[in-house]
């Protein structure tokens, strides 16, 4: 039996992602379009189905509707009757009368799913991160280096280590010290420049985590969280593993690419990730193609604009049924059925699904959520003050206009 078979899967994915806001404003993180054509979790369900993982629980929470139509209409690619699945768990308050309290809770609170499996691993994973990984080779790793809990690390300078969690290893990469978002990050034995920090990515021996769950939930004065409560205190008599995530990548070409897109700036800049000349994470690496649902449209096009003007597309992603008709568009990301008139110019900018730029209309670093129609002549991202009458304008400037906004 692999050690694949073995294993079962929990997709941590019911979280409000409020500063994503208003990008979750009628959806989970997760399920937050990305790239022209995918939503966010279709990375972490792609690694599962490379990777040879069967057995799949979604866990969902925060207005999961649009996760829950996704995970069905694309993810419906496993046979139940071999066993096979991915299958979305809402909070049902299994445990106590409240819903999911902390990433440990919530997998506490299915602690009856995961006893039912007899599975001896327990692969725990976020649906909110953008990467390629091959969690067989993780596996493996768990198994080889006889840890009991395994964690996906990976390196970054010291200055930003304070982000994160912060794993201290001795020389085997075995964890000694966890820190959660340390004002003094401890660095890598021999390298004072670096530091690892945890991914959320945790391989459990599935007996050592059942007991874990049981103990933590004796423990009022607790967050319910694998980084700040759970995985401290095993350290003291376990043995907790580093793995170094883009080292032994299995089957997958490493790119060691991995985005926590948690902020309006960070989704962003993941995006325009994607039109770098060689961009860090390669959509069209054939070894691990990323896959998703896309509803029938037909190709995108570009034709002369009513006046006869000619459209101009500068390094751009454009994704089914997008129609450009005399505009322009410049280092943008364009999704399904999007169309931009004559004489508008789409510069640095997303727009989702059914968004319509009028003519003559000017759009610099937005996001347009979908199901917009902006009037001819309008300008956003031009003007900051007028933006921030209106919308939501990060700190950075990036203008969010949200799902279906009318304009007055």
């Amino acid at each position: 039996m692999t050690i694949q078979n073995q294993t079962l899967t929990f997709v941590l994915a019911g979280g409000v992602g409020s500063r994503l806001f208003p990008l979750t404003a009628d959806r989970s993180k997760p399920a937050a379009p990305f790239g022209g054509k995918y939503r966010i979790i279709d990375f972490t369900l792609t690694n599962c189905l490379h990777s040879g993982l069967r057995r799949v629980l979604v866990l969902t929470q925060y207005k999961s509707h649009s996760l829950n139509k996704h995970l069905r209409d694309g993810w419906s690619v496993y046979n139940p009757e071999l066993g096979e699945y991915i299958t979305a768990v809402p909070a049902q308050m299994n445990e106590g009368k409240h819903w999911y309290q902390g990433t440990a809770d919530a997998i506490f609170q299915n602690l009856n799913l995961l006893e039912r499996s007899d599975a001896e691993y327990t692969l725990i994973l976020s649906g909110d991160h953008i990467y390629r990984m091959d969690y067989a080779a993780l596996l493996e790793a768990h198994k080889t280096n006889g840890a009991e809990v395994t964690i996906a690390c990976m390196e970054v300078p010291v200055a930003e280590a304070s982000a994160f969690g912060v794993v201290g290893v001795d020389e085997n990469l075995q964890i000694k010290v966890f820190e959660e978002k340390p004002e003094q990050p401890t660095p890598l034995p021999g390298n004072p420049e670096t530091c690892l920090v945890s991914m959320g990515l945790y391989v459990f021996s599935t007996q050592l985590l059942r007991a874990a769950l049981l103990e933590e939930q004796q423990n009022e004065n607790t967050g319910h969280d694998f980084g700040h409560d759970i995985l401290p205190k095993l350290l003291q008599n376990h043995h907790v593993q580093a793995y170094r995530f883009g080292d032994d990548e299995g089957r997958v070409t490493p790119d060691r690419y991995w985005r926590d897109v948690g902020t309006i700036e960070a989704y962003y800049q993941a995006n325009m990730d994607l039109l770098e000349a060689e961009p860090p994470l390669d959509l069209y690496q054939n070894d691990w193609p990323i896959r998703t649902y896309h509803p029938q449209s037909p190709p995108a096009r570009t034709i002369p604009g009513s006046f006869g003007t000619n459209d101009s597309l500068i390094n751009s992603i454009l994704a089914s049924g997008v129609v450009v008709a005399g505009g322009n568009v410049q280092h943008s990301i364009l999704f399904r059925d999007a169309f931009v008139g004559d004489n508008a110019t789409v510069s640095h900018s997303l727009l989702f699904d059914n968004v319509r730029v009028g003519e003559g209309a000017e759009l610099r670093n937005c996001i347009v959520d979908k199901n917009v129609n902006i009037p001819a002549s309008t300008r956003i991202g031009v003007d900051p003050d007028e933006d921030k009458k209106r919308f939501t304008v990060s700190e950075g400037g990036i203008v969010v206009v949200p799902k279906g906004y009318v304009f007055e």
